[in-house]
């Protein structure tokens, strides 16, 4: 049984949706959610599903050896970036090595970067009027967005398209995809 920890620092939606995905498989177990946030919506959602969650500082990641022991004790194998607004360090990505993935709301390396993130993506993305977006899942590295990317899915953005409608076609393509992706890497 591969066993998955979920980072987060914001609503949770894909972290829940990744969490009913595998709910029922026999290969891949949801162990706990991590965060930054303790009045992320994650948390909401990761108690209502009841899901163990740590709380994490950035100096607890910087650290790195307590967090490591954590994820020790837990037996995890892969982990997962759900909206998790913290830089990796290089000492959980060298432990981790190809076992960290995130998903971004835009194709990179277009809309990358620190502080690009959710809806700053989104408005970007309209601003500079592009005719696609969509998602990049892809192993984290030492730079923001910069890691190998695993899949990339597009959408078309129409004139019309604003902040919420755009967020809206993402969300749908992160639903349908990163829970197959992790599947796909885990049972390699």
């Amino acid at each position: 049984m591969k066993k998955i920890a979920i980072f987060g620092s914001g609503s949770g939606s894909n972290a829940e949706n990744i969490y009913k995905y595998f709910l029922n498989s026999k290969t891949i177990n949801i162990a706990c959610i991590y965060t930054n946030n303790k009045n992320a919506g994650i948390v909401k959602r990761a108690k209502q599903l009841n899901i163990q969650v740590n709380y994490i500082s950035k100096e607890d990641l910087t650290c790195f050896n307590q967090l490591n022991c954590s994820l020790k004790q837990q037996n995890i194998d892969y982990i997962i970036l759900a909206g998790f607004l913290l830089k990796i360090p290089a000492e959980m990505i060298s432990r981790y090595r190809n076992k960290i993935i995130n998903i971004h709301p835009s194709l990179l390396p277009k809309y990358g970067g620190k502080g690009m993130y959710g809806r700053k993506v989104h408005e970007s993305v309209l601003d500079n009027k592009e005719t696609s977006s969509g998602i990049t899942i892809h192993f984290v590295n030492q730079n923001y967005d910069e890691g190998e990317v695993i899949l990339q899915k597009k959408c078309n953005v129409s004139k019309t398209d604003t902040i919420d409608s755009l967020e809206k076609k993402i969300r749908a393509l992160e639903f349908e995809y990163f829970p197959k992706v992790i599947k796909k890497i885990l049972l390699k």
